[in-house]
Protein backbone atom coordinates (compact mmCIF):
# COMPACT_ATOMS: atom_id res chain seq x y z
CA UNK A 1 0.00 0.00 0.00
CA UNK A 2 1.75 3.34 -0.87
CA UNK A 3 2.37 5.76 1.74
CA UNK A 4 -0.79 8.29 0.27
CA UNK A 5 -2.65 5.98 0.27
CA UNK A 6 -1.95 4.55 3.65
CA UNK A 7 -2.50 7.77 5.01
CA UNK A 8 -5.86 8.63 3.54
CA UNK A 9 -6.65 5.29 4.51
CA UNK A 10 -5.81 6.17 8.05
CA UNK A 11 -7.94 9.32 8.52
CA UNK A 12 -11.01 7.67 6.68
CA UNK A 13 -10.86 5.01 9.60
CA UNK A 14 -10.39 7.56 12.69
CA UNK A 15 -13.30 9.59 11.76
CA UNK A 16 -15.47 6.16 10.75
CA UNK A 17 -14.23 5.61 14.18
CA UNK A 18 -15.30 8.90 15.77
CA UNK A 19 -18.83 8.56 14.34
CA UNK A 20 -19.27 4.99 15.83
CA UNK A 21 -18.25 6.28 19.19
CA UNK A 22 -21.05 9.21 18.43
CA UNK A 23 -23.70 7.39 17.94
CA UNK A 24 -22.52 4.80 21.23
CA UNK A 25 -22.77 7.93 23.61
CA UNK A 26 -19.25 8.91 22.90
CA UNK A 27 -17.90 5.81 23.99
CA UNK A 28 -16.34 2.84 22.10
CA UNK A 29 -14.33 0.01 22.85
CA UNK A 30 -10.54 -1.36 22.63
CA UNK A 31 -11.75 -4.10 20.48
CA UNK A 32 -13.90 -2.02 17.91
CA UNK A 33 -11.14 0.44 17.64
CA UNK A 34 -8.53 -2.65 16.70
CA UNK A 35 -10.76 -3.99 14.30
CA UNK A 36 -11.72 -0.94 12.49
CA UNK A 37 -7.80 -0.53 11.90
CA UNK A 38 -7.03 -3.85 11.41
CA UNK A 39 -6.26 -3.75 7.61
CA UNK A 40 -3.73 -1.08 8.46
CA UNK A 41 -2.20 -3.08 10.71
CA UNK A 42 -0.55 -0.62 13.37
CA UNK A 43 2.15 -1.38 15.71
CA UNK A 44 1.32 -1.28 19.25
CA UNK A 45 2.58 1.83 19.67
CA UNK A 46 0.25 3.43 16.84
CA UNK A 47 -2.60 2.28 17.86
CA UNK A 48 -2.02 3.64 21.77
CA UNK A 49 -1.84 7.10 19.97
CA UNK A 50 -5.02 6.36 18.06
CA UNK A 51 -6.34 5.98 21.97
CA UNK A 52 -4.64 8.63 23.10
CA UNK A 53 -6.20 11.06 20.61
CA UNK A 54 -9.72 9.50 21.27
CA UNK A 55 -9.40 10.28 24.88
CA UNK A 56 -8.31 14.14 23.65
CA UNK A 57 -11.50 14.32 21.79
CA UNK A 58 -13.58 12.82 25.21
CA UNK A 59 -14.39 9.71 24.21
CA UNK A 60 -14.73 7.00 26.48
CA UNK A 61 -12.52 3.48 25.51
CA UNK A 62 -14.87 0.91 26.85
CA UNK A 63 -16.42 2.98 29.20
CA UNK A 64 -18.00 6.46 28.95
CA UNK A 65 -15.79 9.53 29.91
CA UNK A 66 -16.61 11.63 32.43
CA UNK A 67 -18.69 14.60 30.79
CA UNK A 68 -18.25 17.01 33.93
CA UNK A 69 -14.27 16.31 34.04
CA UNK A 70 -13.25 19.14 31.76
CA UNK A 71 -15.74 21.55 32.82
CA UNK A 72 -14.37 24.74 34.93
CA UNK A 73 -15.80 26.34 37.99
CA UNK A 74 -17.97 28.53 36.57
CA UNK A 75 -19.52 26.48 33.59
CA UNK A 76 -20.74 23.90 36.58
CA UNK A 77 -22.38 26.89 38.29
CA UNK A 78 -24.06 27.34 35.47
CA UNK A 79 -24.76 24.35 33.75
CA UNK A 80 -26.44 23.79 37.88
CA UNK A 81 -28.79 27.05 37.63
CA UNK A 82 -29.37 26.08 33.88
CA UNK A 83 -30.85 22.45 34.33
CA UNK A 84 -32.60 24.09 37.40
CA UNK A 85 -34.47 25.86 35.43
CA UNK A 86 -35.25 23.24 33.10
CA UNK A 87 -36.81 21.45 35.57
CA UNK A 88 -39.39 24.30 35.97
CA UNK A 89 -40.83 22.87 32.59
CA UNK A 90 -43.75 20.08 32.78
CA UNK A 91 -42.04 16.76 32.37
CA UNK A 92 -43.36 14.83 29.21
CA UNK A 93 -43.89 10.78 29.10
CA UNK A 94 -42.63 8.96 26.36
CA UNK A 95 -46.34 8.81 25.14
CA UNK A 96 -46.80 12.34 25.38
CA UNK A 97 -43.43 13.15 23.75
CA UNK A 98 -44.06 10.73 20.70
CA UNK A 99 -47.84 12.10 20.06
CA UNK A 100 -46.09 15.92 20.03
CA UNK A 101 -43.86 14.74 17.38
CA UNK A 102 -46.50 13.15 15.09
CA UNK A 103 -47.95 16.75 15.83
CA UNK A 104 -44.66 18.44 14.54
CA UNK A 105 -44.69 15.96 11.54
CA UNK A 106 -48.07 16.47 10.30
CA UNK A 107 -47.71 17.95 6.33
CA UNK A 108 -50.93 20.08 7.50
CA UNK A 109 -50.45 23.09 8.24
CA UNK A 110 -53.19 23.34 10.48
CA UNK A 111 -52.71 20.39 12.24
CA UNK A 112 -48.96 21.29 12.81
CA UNK A 113 -49.70 22.97 16.03
CA UNK A 114 -46.94 25.73 16.79
CA UNK A 115 -47.57 24.90 20.19
CA UNK A 116 -46.51 21.25 20.02
CA UNK A 117 -43.22 22.31 18.07
CA UNK A 118 -42.53 24.57 21.26
CA UNK A 119 -43.30 22.08 23.87
CA UNK A 120 -41.63 19.49 22.03
CA UNK A 121 -38.66 21.63 21.60
CA UNK A 122 -38.70 21.91 25.47
CA UNK A 123 -38.61 18.34 26.01
CA UNK A 124 -35.40 18.20 24.40
CA UNK A 125 -33.55 21.06 25.83
CA UNK A 126 -31.95 18.54 28.63
CA UNK A 127 -30.72 16.39 26.28
CA UNK A 128 -28.99 19.39 24.46
CA UNK A 129 -27.18 20.35 27.83
CA UNK A 130 -26.49 17.06 28.22
CA UNK A 131 -24.11 16.73 24.73
CA UNK A 132 -22.77 19.69 25.42
CA UNK A 133 -20.93 18.49 28.08
CA UNK A 134 -18.96 16.09 25.47
CA UNK A 135 -17.67 19.05 23.98
CA UNK A 136 -16.25 20.66 26.84
CA UNK A 137 -12.87 21.61 27.20
CA UNK A 138 -12.24 22.11 23.73
CA UNK A 139 -12.27 25.92 23.75
CA UNK A 140 -15.60 27.03 23.49
CA UNK A 141 -17.87 27.80 26.62
CA UNK A 142 -20.72 25.59 27.58
CA UNK A 143 -22.89 28.13 27.50
CA UNK A 144 -22.30 28.77 23.49
CA UNK A 145 -22.73 25.11 22.77
CA UNK A 146 -25.94 24.64 24.36
CA UNK A 147 -27.19 28.36 22.53
CA UNK A 148 -25.63 26.60 19.12
CA UNK A 149 -27.67 23.27 20.44
CA UNK A 150 -30.74 24.70 20.75
CA UNK A 151 -30.68 26.59 18.05
CA UNK A 152 -30.05 23.25 15.36
CA UNK A 153 -32.84 21.98 17.69
CA UNK A 154 -35.46 24.46 17.23
CA UNK A 155 -34.66 23.87 13.73
CA UNK A 156 -34.66 20.59 13.66
CA UNK A 157 -38.21 20.69 15.15
CA UNK A 158 -39.09 22.52 11.76
CA UNK A 159 -37.75 19.43 9.72
CA UNK A 160 -39.53 16.70 11.54
CA UNK A 161 -41.80 16.11 8.37
CA UNK A 162 -39.48 14.82 6.39
CA UNK A 163 -39.46 11.78 8.58
CA UNK A 164 -41.41 8.52 8.11
CA UNK A 165 -41.57 7.49 11.87
CA UNK A 166 -42.16 9.45 15.02
CA UNK A 167 -39.18 7.40 16.76
CA UNK A 168 -36.73 8.25 14.36
CA UNK A 169 -37.00 11.73 15.51
CA UNK A 170 -34.66 11.28 18.64
CA UNK A 171 -31.98 10.68 16.52
CA UNK A 172 -32.03 12.97 14.18
CA UNK A 173 -32.35 15.93 16.49
CA UNK A 174 -29.46 14.74 18.13
CA UNK A 175 -27.49 14.44 15.42
CA UNK A 176 -28.31 18.02 14.29
CA UNK A 177 -27.61 19.54 17.83
CA UNK A 178 -23.73 17.32 17.92
CA UNK A 179 -23.00 18.73 13.73
CA UNK A 180 -23.76 22.22 14.31
CA UNK A 181 -21.90 21.99 18.26
CA UNK A 182 -18.85 20.39 15.78
CA UNK A 183 -19.01 23.01 13.23
CA UNK A 184 -19.25 25.21 15.89
CA UNK A 185 -15.62 24.05 17.66
CA UNK A 186 -14.00 24.08 14.00
CA UNK A 187 -15.29 27.88 13.17
CA UNK A 188 -14.05 29.05 16.31
CA UNK A 189 -10.55 27.08 15.92
CA UNK A 190 -10.21 28.26 12.38
CA UNK A 191 -10.89 31.69 13.51
CA UNK A 192 -7.95 31.04 16.63
CA UNK A 193 -5.65 29.85 13.70
CA UNK A 194 -6.38 33.03 11.50
CA UNK A 195 -6.05 35.22 14.93
CA UNK A 196 -3.16 33.69 15.88
CA UNK A 197 -1.21 34.22 12.65
CA UNK A 198 -2.10 38.00 12.71
CA UNK A 199 -0.55 38.62 15.93
CA UNK A 200 2.43 36.58 14.82
CA UNK A 201 3.08 38.89 12.24
CA UNK A 202 2.54 42.02 13.87
CA UNK A 203 5.23 40.75 16.25
CA UNK A 204 7.54 40.24 13.64
CA UNK A 205 7.03 43.18 12.16
CA UNK A 206 7.17 45.32 15.46
CA UNK A 207 10.49 43.32 16.63
CA UNK A 208 12.09 44.16 12.86
CA UNK A 209 11.05 48.13 14.03
CA UNK A 210 12.18 47.71 17.16
CA UNK A 211 15.38 46.43 16.11
CA UNK A 212 16.00 49.08 13.45
CA UNK A 213 14.62 51.85 16.44
CA UNK A 214 17.40 50.95 18.38
CA UNK A 215 20.21 51.09 15.56
CA UNK A 216 19.26 54.47 14.45
CA UNK A 217 18.02 55.98 18.12
CA UNK A 218 14.62 57.30 17.02
CA UNK A 219 11.88 55.92 15.73
CA UNK A 220 11.38 54.18 11.28
CA UNK A 221 9.11 54.94 8.94
CA UNK A 222 6.97 52.32 7.33
CA UNK A 223 9.59 52.86 3.91
CA UNK A 224 12.68 53.06 6.11
CA UNK A 225 11.55 49.53 7.64
CA UNK A 226 10.73 47.93 3.78
CA UNK A 227 14.52 49.06 2.53
CA UNK A 228 16.02 48.03 5.76
CA UNK A 229 15.08 44.68 5.98
CA UNK A 230 13.90 43.24 3.03
CA UNK A 231 10.28 42.90 3.94
CA UNK A 232 7.46 44.38 1.50
CA UNK A 233 5.94 47.36 2.41
CA UNK A 234 2.56 46.03 1.90
CA UNK A 235 3.43 43.41 4.53
CA UNK A 236 4.43 46.35 6.88
CA UNK A 237 1.07 48.17 6.22
CA UNK A 238 -0.91 45.24 6.85
CA UNK A 239 0.53 44.51 10.32
CA UNK A 240 0.28 48.05 11.02
CA UNK A 241 -3.70 48.24 10.15
CA UNK A 242 -4.10 44.57 12.00
CA UNK A 243 -2.21 46.40 14.98
CA UNK A 244 -4.57 49.37 15.16
CA UNK A 245 -1.33 51.59 14.67
CA UNK A 246 -0.06 50.62 17.67
CA UNK A 247 3.20 49.47 16.53
CA UNK A 248 5.22 51.58 19.25
CA UNK A 249 8.82 52.40 16.81
CA UNK A 250 7.06 52.73 13.62
CA UNK A 251 6.16 56.48 12.50
CA UNK A 252 2.54 56.77 11.32
CA UNK A 253 3.04 59.17 8.51
CA UNK A 254 3.15 59.19 4.58
CA UNK A 255 6.38 57.89 3.33
CA UNK A 256 7.82 58.49 -0.04
CA UNK A 257 8.88 55.12 -1.16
Amino acid sequence: MEREEREVLFARTLEQVRGMAKEQGNCIGRKQVREAFEPLKLEEEQLSLVFDYLAKHKIGIDEPADPDEYLSDQERDYLKDYLESLEKLPFREKDEIEALTLAAMSQDPLAADWQAKQQLTEAYLKDVADVARLYAGQGIPLEDLIGEGNVALAAGIEMLGSLERADQAPGMLMKLVMDAMEEYIRENADSERIDRKAAEKVNGIADRAKALAEELGRKVTPGELARETGLSLKSIQDAMRISGYRIEDIVYAEDGV
